[in-house]
């Protein structure tokens, strides 16, 4: 599918009218940011890292997302949560990814140790 995908998209996938070779999921991550990134507008210390992903499997929704947290200065804490879940986007030719979001935490420490 591509960026021009019709807006019944959804109902096309449901229905079977549109196939696609990807599953939709969304992942979840707990850690911290541990080197701000100016794109991303995000800073120091204790938070969630999510998004939502077009992916051939979780194995591969998860590579994306350590991939990602690499590249934004992410250090995920222990486990990564991934859940087949309705998307938002349609999918296209390629596995990807959208919706990231970093989450900090309601009045924490913002100290790394």
């Amino acid at each position: 599918m591509s960026d021009d995908a019709p807006a019944d998209w959804k109902l096309k996938l449901r229905y079977g009218q549109t196939t696609t070779d990807y599953s939709h999921f969304a992942v979840i991550a707990d850690g911290a940011i541990v080197e701000p990134n100016a794109d991303m507008n995000t800073q120091l210390g204790p938070c969630v890292l999510s998004l939502k992903a077009w992916a051939t499997d979780a194995d591969e929704c998860a590579d994306m997302l350590v991939a990602i947290a690499n590249q934004v200065g992410f250090k995920i804490a222990e486990k990564i949560d991934i859940y087949a879940t309705e998307p938002d986007e349609p999918p296209k030719d390629k596995p990807f990814g959208y919706d990231l979001r970093f989450t900090p935490y309601a009045g924490a420490d913002t100290t790394i140790q």
